[in-house]
């Protein structure tokens, strides 16, 4: 424990790999000369980025799934102050770097990650494979037959009764997002910043998932949206 707790405060007084808007990224296996030059650019998940700074409001509860490098929850907690962040990322390698991003920042008393699948379906099984690839960018529930993978099994939590605490989602989870849309409570929910994958489900299912995000109530923000990354608002009458 002791040499975990001195590799820690070590790495805080290291220089950051990178920084995005004000968050620190530290050193990790998954930064590449390429991924730090987008962070560094404001490139990397740009779209997502200025959705999420669109939606985002002080106090607001934030529901984060596909954490990634923690870079996305990262910048919304430290730029726009919300009561909370709760990230879920599915890749358990993952888990520890983004943990440490969340430390090197001091933002551990308003953002957290878990490693869990979040599930909507009442067919909600206790784990799920997650297969990953040589890249973080490429793990996903679904199996790519063009692309060498290693199976991980990962424990589900049920989305419904997660997303029931949040006012805002932020979804990119490289395709999973249609079966999460076709059972979930939506209801809760202000604002979303989805990031759609056709190359998993093929046009017509971005089509649908679009559909059911409209149908629930929610309007694209044209400036801050793009064909696969939307940033949308509930619409309310009266």
């Amino acid at each position: 424990m002791f040499g975990l707790m001195a590799r820690a405060k070590k790495e805080e007084h290291q220089p950051p790999a990178a920084c995005c808007m004000g968050v620190d990224v530290p050193d990790s296996p998954f930064l590449n000369a390429n991924r730090v030059a987008r962070i560094n650019a404001g490139r990397y998940e740009e779209q997502e980025i200025i959705g999420a700074l669109r939606v985002v409001r002080a106090g607001d509860t934030v529901l984060e799934l596909g954490a990634g490098l923690g870079i996305v929850g990262a910048v919304v907690a430290r730029n726009m102050r919300p009561a909370r962040v709760m990230s879920y990322e599915a890749n358990p390698d993952l888990i520890p770097h983004i943990e440490a991003l969340y430390t090197r920042n001091k933002l551990t008393d308003r953002i957290s990650v878990e490693n869990r699948i979040l599930w909507a379906g009442a067919d909600r099984p206790e784990e799920v494979t997650l297969h990953v690839t040589n890249s973080f960018l490429g793990a996903s529930v679904i199996e790519r037959q063009n692309r060498a993978t290693r199976p991980v099994a990962v424990q589900t939590a049920d989305f419904n009764r997660v997303v029931a605490k949040a006012d805002v989602l932020i979804m990119d989870i490289e395709g999973a997002e249609l079966d999460i849309l076709r059972s979930a409570d939506l209801s809760r929910l202000r604002a979303m910043v989805l990031e759609f994958h056709p190359e998993a489900y093929g046009v017509e299912g971005m089509r649908e998932a679009k559909a059911i995000v409209r149908d629930a109530g929610f309007q694209r923000i044209a400036p801050c949206s793009s064909r696969t990354v939307w940033a949308c608002e509930k619409v309310y009458e009266g």
